[in-house]
């Protein structure tokens, strides 16, 4: 075979951009705590852990999937036949095993977060892929905590970081149910009871929808407590109407429905780091 090609395989195991995106979400909870520059050598510990560990999570959900991937997506690597399965399993341990390793170098609850977390990617295909709801609050909880990972890594979670935390949490989930409804035909081949096939696409949605809202109202707590001043809230407007777009476009069209999603909880991120940056008036 190709070796460029299989490269560009395991590359893709990776999908970068998600595992480029936590690191940066990571990152965000270190600064949010006001102790990122004064410990630079945890956040990079802690950055380069969350990369290995979402690749090592991709590479292990592509593995399970394999079969599934062959209706949903064929041009994934194990499909298309860039990558052997046996050869995203083997890259998927060398990437948690690192992982382990790098966040070992941290405070306790940093680390108890960190395997966690990975014994939940580990399980997450075969224990709660599968089943109404759960899968999606798995991923969930994984996509918020990367805030509250990157905040252990330097100190100790306060509020803002907590309503991150949330925030991450809650867009993450209605967009995971969001994507399970972009899915359906597939999951249904592959016998999986996702929560759209379970109660129905536009009950799903609703879900979504409803989750959204949650995180929204939610937002403005750290103007509330004081923990952030006026800027946060100008920056976080355009935030809350790309969610709310997005709520509404994912009942016609799912896969712009999440990809607005994405958007709107990277404007949400950007409102909590020029909110700390800006001093509290």
């Amino acid at each position: 075979m190709d070796v460029g090609r299989r490269l560009r395989g395991y590359v893709a195991l990776t999908r970068a951009g998600n595992a480029v995106t936590a690191a940066v979400l990571t990152f965000v909870g270190a600064y949010v705590t006001g102790e990122a520059a004064t410990a630079r050598p945890a956040v990079a510990a802690a950055i380069a852990a969350t990369v290995l560990g979402v690749a090592g999570g991709n590479a292990i959900n592509d593995y399970f999937d394999r079969e599934i991937d062959a209706i949903n997506a064929p041009d994934r690597p194990i499909p298309s036949g860039a990558v052997s399965a046996r050869g995203a399993l083997a890259f998927s341990v060398v990437c948690f095993a690192g992982a382990v390793a790098l966040s070992l170098t941290l405070p306790a609850l940093a680390i108890a977060i960190a395997l966690v977390n990975l014994l939940a990617l580990v399980t997450y295909t075969k224990l709660f892929k599968g089943l109404p709801g759960a899968g999606n609050a798995l991923v969930a909880v994984l996509g918020g905590s990367t805030f509250l990972f990157g905040a252990a890594a330097v100190g100790t979670p306060g509020p803002t970081v907590v309503v991150l935390f949330v925030l991450g949490a809650l867009s993450t989930l209605s967009r995971e149910i969001v994507k399970d409804v972009e899915d359906v035909a597939g999951d249904r081949a592959e016998g999986l009871q996702t929560l759209p096939i379970a109660i129905g696409e536009r009950p799903a949605l609703h879900i979504a929808v409803v989750s959204l809202l949650v995180g929204i109202v939610a937002s403005p707590a750290p103007f509330v407590l004081g923990a952030l001043g006026p800027t946060y809230l100008a920056v976080l407007a355009p935030a809350v109407g790309v969610f709310l777009w997005a709520g509404y476009r994912s009942y016609e069209d799912p896969t712009t429905g999440q990809t607005l999603l994405k958007v709107g909880m990277l404007l949400a991120t950007l409102a909590f780091v020029v909110g700390r940056a800006v001093p509290t008036v």
